[in-house]
């Protein structure tokens, strides 16, 4: 059942304000990421799908609340998106607490009560986890999402509940077998970090005395074998009574994190998509167990997104996998502090988001373990090889700003961000971009080089008025009445009801209804006009006068 509820409802007992029936309901649910529902109904029932308005959906996980955001309106349809109540803890402001060696349920409730407002959410978790964390002019959900970073845990939100637990799901011994039960699913793999052998390098080109770290196990019929440098800073001398003990704590460090670096990149990163239930999967969390065939042991994969449609009452898509896109989070976070919403516009742009991050990580990570850092008078140069002499990918940093380059140190700087604040690149492929002003010479959209371009123009009440996209520009009226002009229809008006209005066709203007105010010229030669007669000074008639033209 879906019910709705005015935006200030904290029990939600009852039936609301009615039982609404829309044509289309989906909720979406992330491990640790987005949680919302999108719905479509007539205009009918547009009262009760107003911006701020709660819509409370039956799920597998209960019945959850979503507030509704920037309702759209689309001839006879309404679309609008519901995001959790959970994320109403963005409108809830910390100005300074600070949290000192707490365990996660501690600082949970420190952050939950040093809102500028009293929260209305109740906090719990079982993190066992001590950290510390200083929360300055900050909103409680971005609070919670550091939470997350440093204390761990899987963020599980039922309505005003928020709970951070350290494992969620349930292992109920599904395996999927490629070539028999995964034909039909999507999957994404990435192999660019899969190793079984490693030479690690740590501080100061320290290398073990064994040289190099295995896996036990034959998984693959071809070596994996990579040479992999790891940071040491955690490791400071003056904390150690002679070198020797200095020397071995460093080899001990460099060691226990080669063979965590060997464990968790022993087998590809992988992503699956199935859009159809899964049997035996609950929801987030849930272990599947996929046999590889590349792989000699099974692939441990975890639920990461649900997709579930609560009119049908059915899971319509899975989404298990080993790894996350911390990129994708990161990527998140650097847009909110411009704007808290991003709209996704179609399905389609959404996985194209979606792998542009996945292939911006791997190549981020890619570059960043073979990357040098050295000092050079007055500059800093980041370097793909050493000596620098030898270096193809160049960063130079000093107090003009920062260089790029692929020809080497003395090679050319194409790219440059420069102290002033100028950005001089020759290419620039941006995943999401907001901006107050794009000022340029030619912005080009869609062609068969990539995706149909799309260009939106909103007014201030967000309605949509302006729509550019591969089937021409479409300009909406008030009344929702709209014009189209494009190559298929040429100059064309529509009522609301999309019924053909007025129209060109080749030389030729056609129209149901015409209204002409003041007169009708033809050729240049004749002029029709209205007229009124008059007889003893009083109106008997009027009609329409011909008019030669000299």
């Amino acid at each position: 059942m879906i019910s709705c509820y005015p935006s200030n409802e904290k029990n939600f007992a009852d039936n609301g304000l009615k039982i609404l029936h829309p044509t289309y309901a989906k909720v979406r649910i992330e491990d640790n990421g987005a949680y919302y529902c999108d719905f479509k109904d007539t205009i009918d029932n547009i009262d009760y799908y107003q911006a701020g308005m709660i819509i409370r959906v039956n799920t597998p996980w209960g019945y959850q609340g979503f507030r509704l955001k920037n309702p759209q309106i689309e001839n006879r349809t309404i679309k609008v998106r519901g995001n959790h109540l959970y994320f109403d803890s963005e409108n809830y402001i910390i100005r300074d607490s600070n949290v000192v060696a707490k365990d996660c349920n501690d600082a949970l409730d420190h952050l939950n009560n040093a809102t500028d407002t009293t929260s209305p959410f109740t906090t719990l978790s079982d993190v066992s986890t001590v950290a510390s964390y200083r929360c300055v002019r900050h909103s409680l959900e971005e609070a919670i999402e550091v939470i997350l970073e440093r204390w761990g845990g899987h963020l599980v939100r039922d309505n005003y509940d928020i709970e951070i637990r350290g494992t969620i799901g349930e292992d109920r011994g599904i395996t999927l077998a490629y070539g028999k039960d995964i034909v039909s699913i999507k999957a994404d793999e990435n192999w660019d970090d899969v190793v079984t052998k490693i030479l690690p390098v740590g501080k100061d080109g320290l290398t073990l005395p064994e040289h190099y770290l295995e896996i036990n196990e034959t998984l693959y019929d071809i070596p994996y074998t990579k040479v992999v440098s790891f940071s040491q800073d955690n490791i400071d001398e003056e904390d150690y009574e002679s070198e020797e003990a200095y020397i071995s704590a460093l080899i001990n460090d460099l060691r226990d994190k080669g063979t965590a670096y060997l464990q968790e990149n022993k087998v590809p990163k992988v992503n699956y998509s199935l859009n159809a239930y899964l049997k035996g999967v609950s929801g987030i969390g849930d272990t599947i167990y996929v046999k590889h065939p590349k792989c000699k042991i099974d692939l441990t994969t975890n639920v990461i997104a649900v997709e579930y449609d609560p009119i049908l009452e059915e899971y319509v898509k899975i989404e298990f996998g080993n790894f996350k896109k911390k990129l994708e989070n990161l990527t998140s976070n650097i847009t909110a502090d411009v704007t808290k919403e991003v709209n996704r516009t179609t399905t389609d742009q959404y996985n194209k988001l979606e792998k542009e991050l996945k292939d911006a990580t791997s190549e981020i990570w890619g570059a960043m373990g073979n990357s040098y850092v050295e000092y050079d008078g007055d500059k800093i140069l980041v370097l793909d090889a050493l000596p620098k002499e030898s270096a193809h990918n160049v960063i130079m940093i000093n107090n003009g700003g920062i260089g790029f380059s692929q020809t080497g140190i003395n090679g050319t700087f194409k790219s440059a961000w420069t102290i002033d604040g100028t950005l001089n690149m020759q290419n620039i492929n941006v995943i999401n971009l907001v901006a107050d002003m794009i000022k340029g010479g030619t912005l080009k959209l869609g062609s068969n080089l990539n995706e149909s371009g799309i260009m939106e123009l909103y007014d201030e009440s967000n309605r949509l008025i302006c729509l550019a996209d591969k089937t021409g520009l479409t300009i909406y009226c008030e009344d929702r009445s709209y014009i189209k002009l494009n190559p298929e229809v040429g100059f064309a008006g529509y009522d609301v009801n999309d019924n053909k209005t007025y129209w060109v066709d080749g030389d030729e203007f056609h129209q149901r209804k015409s209204v002409v105010e003041e007169e009708i010229t033809i050729a240049s030669k004749l002029r029709m006009i209205p007229i009124t007669l008059y007889e003893n000074n009083n109106i008997v008639n009027n009609g329409i006068g011909f008019v030669a033209m000299v």
